[in-house]
């Protein structure tokens, strides 16, 4: 298996499916803006959704992946036994939360967006949207499992590309609302919910081949099922620390107007980079450093999490200078369309670009995690995220009032920063971090091929700086051709200087 490759495959449909919610959310600012209808609608979608991120993006993975391939080394159909155990455990704990969410909507609206309840019609449209949302929560966590299971036979290219199915249903439901007058945020709610059941009808058809499920209602639950579950929830919160923290924050955010829109669109954009540097790296990797772990072949652990290490920040340290440096063009270009005001793109691009200081941090939280998770310990990460969590909490809070919104990035990136630190400090306190010499030579070859790259995009946002105007219509043509340019310049330099080579990232 070749770390690069697997890497590459899983961020290829990945892209698809962010650029498709590219499209999306450019509808949305379109036909929605930052209005009370689009806050609302992001708030209804932001529990499941969260949800989805914690299950779909190598979280379940964490927990579940470990523990299925011990199993399945000591007997395949041991194996079996344990994901349908699992899986029939799962889906009473799933539907069990979708009913309880169902009955208690207006309280959970309560606890999730407190800043809606002094106006009635964005809380009552709040709550009429995560009902009809909410059911995403069951399709797309089972959805997870079977990708969970695709992913330790080293296939990623299904579960990476099963997102796509949402982006697409959501697209075909605001155009057909354009068409056909229909409201909006109702269909895109109820497309939410129909995309999950799609995706999962289709993960469910592509793992076929590697596992067929049973469902078993047994009260005797083994040992390692009961685990699995054990670790689950500390995984959960630990490696979705950063989803939990924008979860936070939009609950922070409701007391402002228009604030949860400016997050969401935010957030959006330097999640592609995520989804790469962190996500896809984070999910390639499990899987064989799991194996290496059972076989206690120390060379390759320690080959397997430089490399991890390294295409992490490959990726993440340049997409962090581009948002930092270019927020406004980035957030104009996309969605400074229709009802998305100049201002909007203003506080919103704002908001780009506190979260891309953090791009880095938020990518290297995914690959730190995994060094605990093979070894089964998921209390340590439980506790590092808890503490992350706790000090975005108190940095928001206390600062809200007097910077507004815009404390919510600055927070986030700042107590993910403090977490990274903790990890690294735990990890070689344990002496589970066998980083290489290596590692710290190709980290000053990444910050020359990103400053030079830096120096490029300033001079090309520069000389285009007209076309990139709010008011030009083909602004998003000129973006794309610059990002294209400049992303296309920094990875011949990570060439030249011996960074990108296929050979470097095996872990056979």
């Amino acid at each position: 298996m070749n770390l690069l490759s697997s890497a590459y495959i899983f961020s290829f449909f990945t892209l698809i499916s962010r650029v498709l919610g590219y499209v999306r959310d450019i509808l949305i600012a379109i036909f929605l803006g930052a209005s009370i209808f689009a806050d609302a609608f992001f708030v209804a979608f932001r529990l499941p959704n969260t949800f989805r991120r914690l299950f779909a993006e190598g979280t379940f993975n964490a927990a579940f992946i470990p523990s299925y391939t011990t199993a399945k080394i000591e007997d395949k159909k041991k194996g079996k036994r344990f994901a349908d155990d699992v899986l029939s455990i799962l889906l009473l704990i799933l539907l069990f939360i979708v009913t309880l969410v169902e009955i208690f909507t207006p309280y959970l609206i309560h606890i999730i967006a407190p800043g809606f309840t002094e106006n009635k019609t964005k809380f009552d449209l709040a709550v009429e949207l995560t009902r009809i949302t909410f059911p995403f929560l069951l399709f797309v966590s089972l959805s997870s499992f079977f990708a969970g299971v695709l992913n330790s036979n080293n296939k990623f290219a299904a579960a990476a590309a099963a997102p796509i199915i949402l982006n697409v249903v959501l697209i075909f439901s605001l155009i057909s609302s354009f068409f056909f007058n229909l409201n909006y945020v109702k269909q895109l709610s109820y497309g939410v919910t129909l995309a999950g059941l799609l995706q999962f009808i289709f993960l469910i058809y592509i793992t076929k081949k590697f596992y067929k499920p049973n469902l078993i209602i047994n009260f005797k639950i083994s040992s390692k099922v009961k685990f699995f579950f054990k670790k689950l929830l500390p995984s959960i919160l630990s490696s979705g620390v950063t989803q939990i923290n924008i979860l936070v924050g939009t609950i922070i955010a409701s007391f402002q107007a228009g604030a949860v829109s400016y997050l969401y669109y935010a957030d959006r954009v330097y999640q592609i980079n995520l989804a790469i540097a962190g996500i896809a790296v984070g999910t390639v990797s499990l899987p064989v450093l799991s194996k290496a772990f059972k076989t206690r072949n120390l060379n390759k652990i320690s080959d397997i999490q430089n490399k991890s290490f390294e295409l992490s920040l490959l990726f993440s340290i340049p997409a962090s200078f581009g948002l930092i440096l270019a927020s406004e063009e980035i957030v104009n270009s996309l969605f400074g369309y229709g009802s998305f005001t100049k201002n909007d793109v203003e506080m919103t691009a704002a908001a780009l670009k506190f979260f891309g200081y953090g791009v880095p941090a938020f990518a290297l939280i995914k690959i730190l995690s995994n060094f605990f998770f093979v070894r089964n310990n998921t209390k340590t990460p439980f506790y590092i995220s808890t503490l992350i969590v706790i000090l975005n909490i108190f940095i928001s809070v206390s600062l809200f009032n007097r910077i507004g919104f815009i404390i919510i990035p600055i927070a986030t990136s700042i107590s993910t920063w403090v977490g990274v630190l903790i990890y690294l400090y735990s990890l070689n306190s344990k002496n589970y971090l066998l980083l290489k010499s290596l590692l710290f030579k190709n980290l000053i070859k990444i910050l020359i091929s990103t400053i030079i790259m830096s120096l490029i995009l300033l001079f090309s946002l520069d000389i285009f700086q007209s076309y990139l105007d709010y008011s030009y219509k083909y602004k998003a043509v000129y973006l794309i051709s610059i990002v294209s340019f400049v992303g296309i310049f920094y990875l011949i330099t990570c060439y030249l200087l011996g960074l990108l080579k296929l050979k470097n990232y095996k872990t056979n």
